[in-house]
């Protein structure tokens, strides 16, 4: 099987809320053509105010951003849907890209960065990516698991922490930890009490920031 078959099963499996945002009305056809084709739910909007109404609509597993839309500041607009809701996953799409642009959208965690023109293997690529990240179109439970061990890898990574040193401090074992952060294993309530006061973090805040 080639990867592009592949590539074509895997973003297929998963169907995904995703908005697009960009002032080119072409541009707006073809990426809403192309997600719909891809199995995903589309929803394309030209100005930062529609972005809005459409996200307080349905809110979305990806928004699709581009930076150059005239009098509007895209830079502006991502810093206004990471305000609102940090774990949103925003890929930036730009026909005009520069480091620059490229470190401040960083700044604001953005998952990643296509530019126009860009292949549809390009764009499978990094919705895949985005949906194995962030456990898009996944069951709840399945989403739960994905994101715990995602913040608590991140919050020992933060520390400066191995799996081993973590483990010291929970009283955890090193294969159950490494289990938990591949999103293979929910912890216990009282597994992830003891994780969560080792890193000094609030198991209340990664449920929270997990959508539940």
């Amino acid at each position: 099987m080639s990867e592009h078959e592949t590539d074509n099963q895997i973003t297929s499996s998963v169907c995904l809320n995703i908005i697009s945002l960009d002032d080119d009305p072409d541009f707006r056809e073809y990426i809403g053509g192309i997600l719909s084709a891809e199995g995903h739910e589309a929803r394309c909007v030209s100005t930062p105010r529609e972005l809005v109404r459409a996200i307080e609509e349905s809110r979305p597993d990806i928004v699709l951003l581009d930076l150059n839309m005239g009098t509007d500041s895209g830079e502006e607009v991502l810093q206004s849907i990471k305000e609102h809701n940090p774990r949103q996953c925003v890929i930036v799409v730009t026909g005009y890209p520069s480091l620059e642009s490229m470190r401040q959208t960083f700044k604001h965690d953005v998952f990643d960065y296509l530019t126009k023109p860009f292949s549809l293997q390009d764009l499978q690529r990094v919705i895949r990516q985005a949906a194995e990240e962030f456990g898009l179109g996944q069951r709840p439970m399945d989403r739960l698991r994905t994101d715990l061990g995602r913040q608590i890898r991140l919050a020992r990574t933060q520390h400066g922490w191995t799996l081993r040193e973590l483990s010291q401090a929970s009283s955890i074992s090193v294969s159950q930890l490494s289990s938990i952060e591949r999103g293979t294993h929910l912890p216990s309530i009282e597994s992830l009490i003891s994780i969560a006061t080792a890193l000094g973090a609030s198991p209340s805040d990664w449920f929270i920031s997990a959508g539940f």
